[in-house]
């Protein structure tokens, strides 16, 4: 499994894959690896910081780049460029493949599937190759030739795959890969009795994406000034000055706000969850519809996350806030006309692929077991 960490979700879905691996009954070995831990760190400061700092503090010229670069042709001077740019900054990535000797390789970012890319076609790399689209939204970058196949977070993105040129019998719609944890969710009660929530009560979660809106402890505030019987829990992972404030504000509204910090197992909070409050991100949003959580999205990255939430906006599983007014608004709605949540979650169900990775899994092995078996059987 190659990922990049531009961004959490390309490593949380090479880890899914990962995580189910270990489990297969067919006894699959899997490694993964993150691409930028093998080049230097001039380029990992390019490919990573300079994404982070330029969703966080220059959206507007983020989402000129990627409408510019889903537009270019992969033939132009300037993708030339990059491709070769790139190729002398990973070399390290083709000597970690031929010290694992894999027998197949999938990709959760378009990066290390183009690099193998231009192995495969030099005929220096017979390893099948194939990738995994992490959002619910088809940027050209993905579209790189050569891979024996290509995996899809729903029909519409298979569809527009296809349009673009790629052939039918290469893609296949697996959704997006998924810790093993969110397919078996756990007991509600069991859950809400880890923090000390009631489980009768509703309940919503609101991560750390949400602080697009502004500090969390600052909406928590202004959310639970809302006169309703509802419980919130604030999810600061790493932050901990925001979770220090947090705790200050659970203070003053004992046995309603639940502060919470960093933590591996975010399917237990979503257990005891009537709704999550987070950025339109593919993995935490795939996170949720495989546990049937409905959303409020806020915050989205322009372009990917875009293409996200009106995904999850059109399937009527989730609502969109776009500032700290808009969400207490919607929070109000749902909490005077309930009828509104349930429909949201009822819509989840048939969107929900909590074992995608299974699907990916098997569709490799079977694509390569010998005689044509398939896998599963």
């Amino acid at each position: 499994m190659l990922s990049v960490s531009a961004g959490g979700g390309h490593v949380r879905a090479a880890e899914a894959l990962r995580a189910h691996a270990a489990t297969h009954p067919a006894g699959i070995e899997a490694t993964h690896l993150d691409v930028m831990d093998v080049v230097s760190s001039g380029f990992r400061a390019l490919y990573t910081d300079l994404y982070v700092d330029l969703v966080n503090n220059q959206p507007a010229l983020w989402s000129y780049l990627y409408q510019k670069t889903d537009e270019a042709s992969p033939r132009s001077l300037a993708q030339r460029i990059r491709r070769a740019v790139e190729r002398l900054n990973c070399r390290a990535l083709h000597a970690y493949i031929r010290r694992h000797a894999p027998d197949a390789i999938i990709c959760t970012h378009f990066l290390p599937a183009e690099l193998l890319s231009r192995e495969l076609r030099q005929g220096n790399l017979h390893v099948p190759v194939w990738v995994q689209v992490t959002d619910f939204d088809l940027h050209r970058m993905w579209l790189v030739p050569g891979m024996r196949g290509y995996f899809a977070a729903n029909d519409e993105v298979a569809w527009r795959m296809v349009e673009r040129g790629l052939s039918a019998d290469a893609v296949h719609v697996s959704g997006i890969p998924v810790m093993p944890a969110f397919g078996l969710p756990p007991d509600r009660k069991a859950c809400a009795a880890e923090i000390g929530l009631d489980p009768g009560r509703q309940t919503f979660l609101m991560m750390a994406g949400a602080a697009g809106l502004g500090g969390l402890d600052a909406l928590a505030a202004r959310l639970l000034r809302v006169a309703s019987d509802f419980q919130l829990i604030a999810l600061a992972g790493r932050n901990e000055s925001m979770l220090d404030a947090l705790r200050a504000v659970a203070k003053a509204h004992p046995a309603r706000l639940f502060p919470q910090g960093f933590t591996h197992r975010v399917e237990r909070l979503m257990a005891c969850t009537d709704l999550v409050i987070t950025k339109p991100g593919g993995l935490t949003t795939s996170e949720c519809l495989a546990m049937g959580v409905p959303m409020i999205v806020n915050s989205p990255i322009p372009g990917q996350e875009e293409r996200n939430a009106d995904y999850l906006l059109e399937q009527g599983v989730a609502l969109k806030a776009i500032d700290a007014a808009a969400l207490e608004y919607r929070i109000r709605l749902l909490l005077e006309h309930p009828g509104h949540l349930d429909a949201m979650r009822r819509r989840i169900v048939p969107l929900g692929r909590p074992h995608a990775a299974r699907v990916v899994l098997d569709t490799v092995l079977a694509a390569d077991s010998p005689d044509g078996i398939d896998a599963r059987a």
